[in-house]
């Protein structure tokens, strides 16, 4: 009995094992599968990447940094000063030994000294890098209001390449079917040579069609990748969304009031009225003298003096009172509000501008659904009908067929032109969340 128990145990768990390979084995094709399924990224997700992955972002966002650092050393104090002074010094062996004449001869002088700032200067000094590390963060964020608009742009053009390309397939197989009735109908005799190549010649163009299609597709992609950041995502990887009409309503009032709080380049313009107002305030601190105070120690041998010394030493503001500098930082103060004044006018400008564009793109697209959509695809499939039961002549088919392409490739252009439309109402009013 025991060794018929011993003989069961390893039996079983060889069953268990075996039946773990084969699940093992059964599930790897499909872990295979999900694997090497390209990843699919959408708009927000694109966007996400691009602002935490692309370089020249990443390579600007260094300058906060170093701005920063330059608040450190505006804010450090000056250094004190220290002297010592040993004097006379032999050129040659004295007679009494060189020892006791630095004894007994060479008197000792050591001071320490501090410049004492006037009129507030460190502060001011970090009140001005502090503004310029504000402007330099609101660039920043210009950037990336820039950089979000550019992967929205590649991210349509995609989107686009990608609809054309199914388009272009689609009327590829839709046509094939008429090139091939039209062959048959030419070995049998029923129509004449010269329709049968214009139906050859015809179908170059949907083969060219598909070349470029899948060529704007390849090259959309690559362009995009690259503002993704181009080693963040694989080279077979391919966007997700839908390439569709959404109606938008917004007004330009509304508009223009949320550009002018979010616009990051306005906000820069204002920080530099801020950061040259700064300037000026360090001009006119640095125009105050600076006083230096010194304690000196003083041990004279041949005199028996030892002695302590205190002095003051200011320069007297006669010439210098850095006046020419007070006078350059006003002018920058005037001319950085002109400048703000002109960046508003083109952030007003930029919303009215791509405001228009929405509408006048928005009532495109619209002209094409209102049914002459259904129109040309209605009149393509009639043609063909009638192309094929002989009903109609060769040319009509082939207008119909020309007017159904044109019509539908139009309408993803157009339909591209309002996505894009509504991205620089976004870009211009410097918020993706539209009032």
């Amino acid at each position: 009995m025991k060794t018929r128990a011993r003989a069961t145990r390893p039996t079983t768990r060889g069953l268990w094992w075996a039946a773990g390979l084969v699940m093992a084995l059964w599930m790897a094709p499909a872990r295979a599968e999900e694997d090497e399924a390209p990843i699919r990224i959408t708009l927000d997700q694109a966007i996400e990447r691009a602002l935490v992955h692309n370089d020249n972002l990443r390579a600007a966002r260094t300058t906060i940094e170093q701005s920063q650092d330059q608040e450190t050393t505006a804010n450090l104090r000056p250094n004190p000063g220290l002297s010592v002074s040993w004097s006379p010094l032999p050129l040659y062996k004295p007679p009494e030994g060189l020892k006791n004449n630095l004894k007994d001869s060479s008197g000792l002088d050591v001071g320490v000294s501090y410049l004492l700032e006037r009129g507030g200067k460190r502060g001011e000094r970090l009140r001005a890098a502090q503004d310029a590390t504000s402007v330099t963060r609101a660039q920043v964020s210009d950037n990336e209001r820039t950089l979000t608009f550019q992967v929205a742009s590649g991210f349509i053009n995609v989107q686009l390449a990608e609809s054309t390309l199914e388009l272009a397939k689609e009327n590829l197989k839709s046509f094939q079917n008429a090139a091939d009735i039209a062959e048959a109908k030419f070995k049998a005799g029923g129509t004449s040579e010269n329709d049968y190549l214009k139906i050859k010649l015809q179908m170059l163009q949907f083969l060219t069609d598909l070349e470029q299609a899948e060529l704007d597709r390849a090259q959309g992609l690559a362009d995009l990748r690259q503002l993704l950041g181009y080693e963040t995502v694989p080279a077979d990887y391919d966007v997700a969304g839908p390439f569709d009409y959404g109606s938008l309503s917004v007004k330009l009032d509304d508009l223009q009031k949320v550009a002018s709080g979010n616009r990051p380049d306005l906000r820069a313009a204002r920080q530099a009225v801020a950061a040259a107002k700064s300037q000026l305030s360090l001009a006119e601190s640095n125009g105050k003298q600076d006083v230096t105070v010194g304690l000196d120690y003083l041990r004279q041998p041949l005199s028996g003096v030892n002695a302590a010394g205190v002095g003051v030493s200011i320069p007297l503001a006669i010439f210098n009172r850095n006046q020419g500098e007070i006078a350059r930082t006003r002018v920058a103060v005037t001319q950085a509000e002109l400048q703000q004044a002109s960046v508003l006018g083109q952030v007003m400008t930029d919303v009215q501008d791509a405001y228009q564009g929405l509408q006048r793109n928005d009532r495109i697209t619209q002209q094409y659904r209102s049914g002459y959509l259904d129109i040309s695809k209605k009149s393509r499939d009639i043609s063909e009908y009638a192309y094929k039961r002989g009903s109609t002549s060769l040319f009509d088919f082939l207008d119909a067929e020309r007017s159904y392409r044109q019509t539908q490739l139009s309408y993803r252009q157009a339909l591209a032109a309002y996505l894009l439309a509504v991205e620089q109402v976004r870009q211009a009013v410097g918020t993706r969340r539209l009032p």
